[in-house]
């Protein structure tokens, strides 16, 4: 991430916290996180990678952390038994869809394109997707993300979103390469924000948290593989970093997984005064 980006999160980050309410209404408390920290921070993985459950968890596991993953069924099935490792660690298993579908600007994606389903289509999928995860894992995921981070199905007058379905059927659905952390008192549960990891340093995601610490705000990570290096990789490099310096109480900010941040999202929303 450049310079310029980092000072742009932060910027935006700062107007945000000086924004005055509208007139009538008044003004958020400062929103509680738990033990008194001051942001939320949720790491997530994608697809059922090979280097996850190879290497990958094991460097979570080792610091106490716990993720989301958000599984394609697919490659899960191709190491089962370390997948149900996974959710007996107590990581946080997520729907990613039983297709993967993208846009058709994706040759690789064309045989299930989102231009060509519809509504109908994608609430099947994902109903699908959560039975077999809770007949393989014995687990009912209540978190998805957005494959590729496309949010609509159909094409031209016919286009829709199917954010309205994630928001029926989940508690919360994640985006991909945002450029923000989420306002807890604000952010749509159902489109939450998701920054990339992948291929950053210490350094730049260390920033983006401290961002998000002055707002306190939610930080939700997503990534691919987990390895030391490689494209659509998390660095473990970087992870061995970041871990002991988010668990250090000096950091003010609360790790968990995706669920449960969004679990306690909606308390805190329910308890405020209307």
């Amino acid at each position: 991430m450049t310079t310029a980006t980092l000072t742009l999160i932060a910027g935006c980050t700062a107007a945000a916290a000086m924004v005055q309410a509208p007139r009538g209404r008044r003004p958020d408390p400062p929103f509680s996180w738990p033990g008194g920290r001051r942001a939320a921070l949720s790491l997530s993985w994608d697809d059922a990678r090979w280097s996850q459950v190879n290497g990958g968890t094991a460097v979570l596991d080792r610091h106490g952390v716990k993720a989301t993953f958000y599984v394609r069924i697919s490659e899960m099935e191709k190491q089962l038994d370390k997948w149900r490792a996974v959710v007996a660690a107590g990581h946080e298993i997520g729907n990613h869809s039983l297709h993967h579908p993208c846009s058709a600007n994706f040759p690789w994606s064309r045989e299930h394109a989102l231009e060509d389903y519809t509504l109908d289509q994608m609430r099947a999928e994902l109903l699908e997707a959560n039975r077999r995860i809770a007949r393989l894992l014995g687990v009912e995921p209540r978190s998805f993300a957005y494959p590729c981070g496309q949010k609509f199905v159909g094409r031209g007058t016919a286009t829709r979103s199917y954010v309205p379905l994630v928001a029926e059927l989940f508690d919360s659905g994640r985006g991909w390469r945002d450029e923000a952390p989420n306002d807890p008192w604000h952010c749509d549960l159902a489109q939450l924000t998701g920054i990339e990891m992948d291929g950053r340093s210490f350094e730049d995601l260390r920033a983006i948290a401290e961002a998000a610490r002055a707002t306190r705000s939610w930080v939700v990570l997503g990534g691919h593989e987990m390895a030391h290096d490689g494209p659509q990789t998390t660095r473990i490099a970087m992870l061995k970093r970041l871990l002991p310096w988010t668990l250090d109480p000096r950091s003010e900010i609360w790790v968990a997984p995706v669920g449960e941040v969004a679990r306690w999202v909606i308390r805190e929303r329910a308890s405020l005064p209307r």
